[in-house]
């Protein structure tokens, strides 16, 4: 008989995160797919209650001065900043990641120098990045250039303009050297511009520490915000007088209600702003939030990388030989918060798990695809997960 449930029950018991899965709506499924929708913080739909009767229903326009909801965009981004290793003051949310990629992008290759006329992006990266990117570069008259991010170094040059990467791998996991490819896009004069989709809340980022330029990250996966839940965006302090947003909107004017027919940018983040926010989705965030009070982000990547590792032990013990190949990477270094498994049959398997109330998700065309969310999923989770998979893979 396998030690691995009594060893995954002595993990929970010594988990100083544990406590937090009270936090959140669970049922008896083993939920491992956070890295595509975060789970539903308990108090969220009391306070979104109250957003919709009190604030929109009782205050109606007065919630825009009383309620706060004109300066949530900067007040949540500041919630969000020590997440991702910012200071106060650099983080402004609205819009989805797509449109902030949009802004990020085409601003990088604006404030680059004149002569630079060549785009990077991640060869692998998320599809809708990749056309966004090509976009760009139409719209800019850049050339697009799609690397690797291990080919990155080699492809910097004179030429290079800006890259965008991802922090993690959307498929299969890998975390990339954000300090290491920041500080070479530097070294070429180019700018950096990340997509944290698949690391915020997962595993400390250091943005300011690293000196990234531009970054942007949704806030529905690790950051358990609800779906659609608006993305955000980056921009470091010493850029912001030089950030020209491609989408400039009233609401990132200097005088918004001065309804003038020219263009005055606001100073600050607050640039990253376009229209009218989205309130209900925001303030829905900025409870989801809360999670996070008193919660190191170092504890959460050690969480991570203990559960994955355990998962990854299980799978040995529990699968036959050679029936799933893991393409997520053993060293901790280059792991997100996720472990992919290649099989053939990947999804017929992941439909006959989420049966059996293992919930993960199917990537094409062969991949098994699992999120470990530290806030709320435990060893004995991932020993049923890994036990119910190899019952199904036999």
């Amino acid at each position: 008989m396998s030690e691995l449930p009594l060893l995954a029950k002595e993990l929970d018991q010594a988990d100083e995160l544990a406590p937090l899965r009270d936090r959140f709506v669970l049922d008896e499924v083993v939920y491992l797919d956070g890295n595509s929708l975060g789970a539903l913080p308990a108090h969220v739909p009391d306070r979104v209650a109250d957003v919709v009767r009190r604030q929109w229903g009782e205050l109606r326009i007065r919630s825009w001065e009383e309620s706060g909801w004109w300066t949530a965009p900067e007040r949540i981004g500041d919630r969000i900043a020590p997440l991702v290793g910012a200071a106060p003051g650099q983080i402004v949310v609205g819009d989805s990641t797509s449109v902030n990629v949009f802004k990020a992008l085409v601003a990088a290759i604006r404030m680059a120098d004149a002569g630079r006329d060549e785009l990077l992006v991640d060869a692998t990266t998320f599809p809708t990045d990749g056309y966004i990117a090509e976009s760009a570069a139409r719209l800019t008259g850049r050339t697009l250039r799609p690397v690797t991010p291990a080919e990155v170094p080699s492809a910097l040059g004179d030429r290079t303009a800006a890259v965008l990467l991802n922090h993690v791998d959307y498929r299969t996991g890998r975390l990339h050297d954000l300090p290491a490819l920041t500080g070479a896009v530097h070294a070429c004069g180019a700018l950096a511009v990340w997509d944290l989709c698949h690391s915020a809340g997962a595993l400390p980022v250091g943005l300011d520490e690293h000196g990234v330029d531009l970054a942007v990250g949704c806030t529905y996966k690790y950051l358990n915000g609800g779906p659609g839940s608006p993305a955000y965006l980056y921009v470091r302090r010493e850029l912001q007088d030089r950030f020209d947003s491609p989408l400039p909107g009233w609401n990132s004017h200097a005088e918004p209600f001065g309804m003038s027919p020219s263009y005055t940018p606001a100073a600050g983040a607050v640039r990253g702003r376009v229209g009218t926010p989205d309130i209900l989705s925001l303030l829905a965030l900025e409870a989801a939030l809360d999670v996070w009070d008193g919660v190191s982000v170092d504890a959460v990547r050690a969480k991570s990388l203990a559960l994955t590792d355990f998962f990854l032990r299980c799978v040995d013990e529990y699968t036959e030989p050679g029936r799933v190949e893991c393409v997520t990477p053993v060293r901790h270094a280059e792991r997100g918060s996720q472990i992919a498994l290649r099989c053939p049959d990947a999804g017929e398997v992941m439909k006959r798990l989420i049966a059996r109330g293992v919930v993960g998700d199917f990537r094409h065309p062969d991949v098994l695809r699992f999120g470990f969310t530290p806030l709320y999923v435990g060893f004995r989770d991932v020993e049923r997960a890994a036990r119910v998979l190899g019952e199904e893979l036999a």
